[in-house]
Order: C-alpha cells, then structure tokens, then sequence
C-alpha cells in the first residue's frame, strides 16, 4: 500500500475485491520455487517439503505450493488470504499438488485480514484440491497473531504428515 517495508509483493488493499500485484507474486512464488529447486537438487525429496507462513507469507505458500510442478508435502497457512483467487483453479491445472494436506488458520478478531477473508480462502481451496484436505481452524479472540492453540494444530498437523514424508 505504498509504505516502504520489508514484504515479498506489495499490496494494493486487504480485501477480496482488491487490485493485487500480480507481477510481484508471481516473481516471489518463482523465487520460492527457485529454493524448493535448489533442495530437491541437494537431496531433498520434494514431498518432505511443507511450505508455510504467516500473513504474506501464508499467502505466497499458498500461491507457490498451488502452482508448483514438485508434489509437496503440506501447506500451513496463518492468517492469509489466497492471492490471484481469480485466476484460480485455472492457475492450478498443471501443478502436482491436487491432493496436498492444507492446515490454514485465522483469529476470529483479525483486523488485518478478517476471518471472512480466511473462510472464503477456505472455500476456494475445497474448489482447487480435493476438498477433504483442507482443515480450516479459527480461534476466538485472536487477532493478527497466534495463539497457543493454533500452535498446537500446527504441531499436530506436521506430526500427522511425518508419517508421509
């Protein structure tokens, strides 16, 4: 929104409806591409791979991990928003991750990004991957943060891909 600060795209609005830039998420998912890349070249099977981060950065795991062409592991997503919604499944056609395991929570008093953005998110996901992979978590009273509790499924939700991996 025009303030300089550390951040992987700039934002333009933190509604659904807002103009987004499109440019800079597509190069900060290429980026985030480049480094699961460069693991998998070193030995690291992609499917050991969980792509996950909080606000932006829940939002830029989303968009990477939907379009990736390595099937990965698991998506955890705090407190985000699924960017380029609109160019969604669209922009999943050809990525491995049709069936990845999703964990996305949200404070229910969230004023950065409202829990309605989350819940909608969740929504578009179910349409994007088979929908009995995606867990969406809300927790009363938490804003733009986290909370014991959502640590906790982030916990369990790593703990029941360990298994997998």
């Amino acid at each position: 929104m025009k303030m300089i600060m550390p951040s992987w795209f700039d934002l333009m609005g933190l509604n659904p409806d807002a103009p987004e830039d499109e440019t800079g998420i597509k190069k900060a998912a290429e980026n985030i591409k480049a480094v699961i890349e460069h693991e998998v070249k070193n030995g690291i099977p992609a499917n050991r791979i969980i792509l996950g981060g909080f606000s932006q950065g829940g939002a830029l795991s989303m968009y990477t991990a939907l379009t990736c062409q390595h099937k990965l592991a698991g998506i955890l997503a705090l407190s985000c928003w699924l960017p380029l919604h609109r160019t969604f499944p669209q922009a999943a056609s050809s990525s491995m991750n049709k069936d990845i395991p999703i964990l996305q929570c949200h404070g229910e008093m969230d004023p950065m990004i409202p829990v309605r953005f989350g819940a909608l998110t969740s929504e578009k996901l179910k349409s994007i991957v088979n929908p009995s992979k995606v867990q969406f978590k809300t927790y009363p009273g938490m804003m733009h943060s986290s909370c014991p509790q959502e640590m906790k499924a982030v916990k369990e939700f790593i703990e029941e891909l360990l298994p997998r991996m």
